[in-house]
């Protein structure tokens, strides 16, 4: 029994069917690859890498799977499996039960041995399904590339190499991939989510939108995260200022609990924050329910700087000092230079601005490094930092250094709301 990619599988040919249908799914990044698993355990309850790779999912999704039972399985019955199965039980059990650094490291060396196991591939790059082993973007990169000659034409790859490229500001290239690989697969969450970014990054809203509400239609109820797709249709009705439309969107297809906890920080969480920002959402912002999702672990011990700077943002929406001085003290304990040299400044901003200390909060956002990538995510993700910092510019009477803002984002690409926003603050800049 082989995989799609030609790899042997320790099972019989009835489950190792059943572990490709999952495959196909973990790798598209739809939803119900966990349920597929569980059927190829249950038909070979022998199937060592079936068990690991549940207990990947379940570890790296947060779907009802005993995490601990299936490593435990995969352990027992490692002696009848491959070397790439028994190598890849052992890098998904580090990354499970040791430290960040350690279990990245045999992620890694397991992919250098075994370059063709796709699944190992997608797990280590950051993407929308797994937090990734790699850090610094350009060693991402240098993986993707190293990988081309491997994988070809594959609809897998061709989505991974997309969003590589969009990551690159290669825009257009990125496009074409992702065009090539929906073409091949339809559904492939990663060459949809390089369109988006590549839409959304060259300013072409109107064309952006059509395109992802027609994919959220057909693909977005199957995929894993699908709110993400409908959190990135929200910045384009954003951008081109149709405030209702956001509106009814996050009401349907992003408030919780249709996003669930560091999701609902990470989409729900920032789109009210940024509606708050533009003056967008008429009323009080239903912030609660993305806090009450969220949960405390993530509020107030962040295990990231990413979730962190999403925490920051949730809890400056719900104007909750208290809880932003709670995630400070946390941040201050954690000696990663990204909580010191980048979230710790963010949170001491969003405690300034919800205390009214306009201008402080600004002085300490425009004192950020330039390179803001430490904190993860992507750019668009990352670009909320600006939008507060504008926000608060503006606020404060400080509008020449607005302007400039508005400017320098203007040239990155059109944008309707910065548009009108710099027109308006014309008259005083002069």
């Amino acid at each position: 029994m082989r995989d799609r990619y030609g790899l042997p599988l320790s099972t019989t040919a009835p489950a190792a069917e059943l572990y490709n249908q999952a495959l196909d799914r973990l790798l598209a990044l739809e939803s119900g690859a966990e349920v597929l698993l569980e059927q190829a355990v249950s038909v070979d309850h022998s199937f060592a890498l079936g068990h690991a790779t549940l207990a990947a999912v379940g570890a790296e999704f947060g779907v009802q799977v005993d995490v601990r039972a299936h490593l435990s399985a995969a352990r027992r019955h490692a002696s009848r499996a491959t070397e790439r199965e028994r190598s890849f039980i052992g890098a998904v059990r580090s990354r499970i039960t040791a430290p960040a650094q350690v279990g990245a490291q045999q992620l890694l060396r397991h992919i250098d041995a075994h370059p063709r196991d796709a699944l190992a591939v997608t797990m280590a790059v950051p993407t929308i399904a797994f937090a990734g082993a790699i850090d610094i973007p350009e060693q991402g990169w240098q993986l993707i590339e190293s990988l081309r000659p491997v994988y070809g034409s594959d609809w897998w790859f061709l989505g991974l190499l997309a969003f590589t490229r969009q990551e690159q500001n290669r825009f257009t290239d990125a496009a074409e991939l992702a065009e090539a690989g929906l073409a091949l697969r339809p559904q492939s969450g990663h060459a949809a989510h390089a369109l988006t970014h590549a839409y959304f990054e060259t300013g072409r809203h109107d064309e952006g939108l059509a395109w992802l509400d027609g994919w959220i239609d057909r693909c977005a109820p199957g995929a894993v995260n699908g709110v993400h797709f409908s959190w990135h249709a929200a910045l384009h009705e954003l951008a081109i200022g149709d405030d209702a439309g956001v509106r009814h969107r996050y009401l349907t297809q992003i408030a919780p609990p249709l996003a669930t906890g560091t999701r609902a920080l990470v989409d729900s969480g920032s789109l009210l924050w940024r509606c708050q920002l533009n003056g967008s959402w008429a009323g009080r912002l239903p912030i609660e329910d993305v806090l009450a999702q969220a949960g405390e672990s993530a509020l107030y011990r962040p295990e990231n700087a990413f979730v962190g700077l999403h925490a920051a943002i949730a809890l400056a929406a719900a104007r909750d000092t208290a809880g932003l001085r709670r995630l400070a003290r946390w941040i201050a304990a954690d000696p990663r230079p990204e909580y010191r040299e980048l979230l710790a400044p963010v949170v001491s901003a969003m405690i300034a601005l919800v205390g009214g200390q306009l201008d402080r909060a600004a002085d300490l956002l425009l004192a950020l490094p330039r390179r803001t990538q430490p904190l993860g995510g992507s750019a668009a993700q990352r670009e909320i930092l600006e939008d507060t910092l504008l926000y608060t510019l503006i606020a404060a009477g400080r509008w020449t250094e607005a302007g400039r803002i508005l400017d320098a984002r203007l040239d990155r690409r059109p944008n309707p709301r910065d548009s009108r926003r710099r027109d308006a603050l014309a008259p005083v800049r002069s």
